[in-house]
């Protein structure tokens, strides 16, 4: 298996105040304890996904990388609205590891994904062999859908489903609607089934459910699209282990072919960034 989307960090409250604080999240989370929770889950390769919207993040990802017999790529962050960002891809897109980049859009207002210079960036990030994760609420989708259409030769990696509101027993209509829409696009062209356990507006989490969002994912965009990933350590605010991830994924794909479940588990992660 392949672990398409996790993160590492080495905890502070002035650098990561989104964690809340004295949760499970608060504290470190390094190769170490990756090394361990993949080894127990029979995970061999991960892609770390950004958590700092700083330069440095990146630095730091890549160096942890280096040394990882485990992490098989680098999702980092660069500043895309900036004047220079042409001459910063220039020097960074020749780290081998490096795969991709993100922006934490789900944190920012409509208006920003029409920013000139946000889309003066994405231009440049097109011209690269990198790519772009998405990282949106499902609220966001028709916003971000224009965003992308602005830049067709752009590839598109959708984070954690475009994070759907779930609750038990239903599947969100205005989510289900606007992934059809997304999923016409042939530069998207992956899908992450991750964090969808944070998602989840109720008390407890149903499994069935999270199964029932699996499957109209794979309705949409496919069996060659969708990749596995378990956004680890944040699941950890929902679910009990990374292993529990793991297991999770396993239980959804049973039932799908030999062939999907290795494209879905490994081959649409390792061809989607390059692995």
């Amino acid at each position: 298996m392949i672990d398409s989307h996790h993160h590492l960090w080495q905890y502070s409250q002035e650098e990561y105040p989104w964690i809340p604080q004295e949760s499970v999240l608060s504290k470190n989370y390094l190769l170490d304890e990756l090394h361990a929770v993949t080894s127990s889950a029979g995970v061999e390769g991960t892609v770390a996904v950004q958590a700092r919207q700083i330069i440095d993040e990146t630095r730091w990802l890549l160096g942890l990388a280096a040394k990882s017999p485990v992490i098989r790529g680098v999702v980092g962050w660069l500043p895309l609205i900036d004047e220079g960002i042409e001459q910063m891809l220039d020097e960074w897109q020749h780290e081998g590891r490096l795969k991709g980049l993100r922006h934490v859009l789900q944190e920012e207002a409509d208006e920003y994904f029409s920013r000139p210079e946000f889309h003066r960036g994405l231009s440049a990030l097109a011209k690269t062999h990198l790519r772009y994760d998405l990282l949106i609420f499902e609220r966001q989708l028709e916003v971000a859908t224009a965003m992308i259409d602005l830049h067709p030769e752009l590839p598109i990696i959708i984070d954690h489903i475009a994070k759907p509101e779930i609750h038990k027993g239903r599947i969100s209509e205005k989510w289900k609607k606007g992934m059809c829409e997304i999923a016409q696009r042939d530069h998207v062209i992956g899908v992450k089934i991750s964090g969808m356990a944070t998602e989840v507006r109720d008390a407890e989490i149903d499994q069935a459910t999270l199964h029932a969002y699996f499957e109209e994912t794979l309705a949409i965009f496919g069996p060659n699209k969708l990749m596995f990933g378990t956004d680890w350590p944040v699941c950890l605010l929902r679910l009990d282990s990374y292993q529990q991830c793991a297991f999770m994924m396993r239980a959804f794909v049973a039932s799908l072919s030999e062939n999907e479940q290795q494209n879905i588990l490994t081959n649409n992660a390792v061809r989607c960034y390059d692995l």
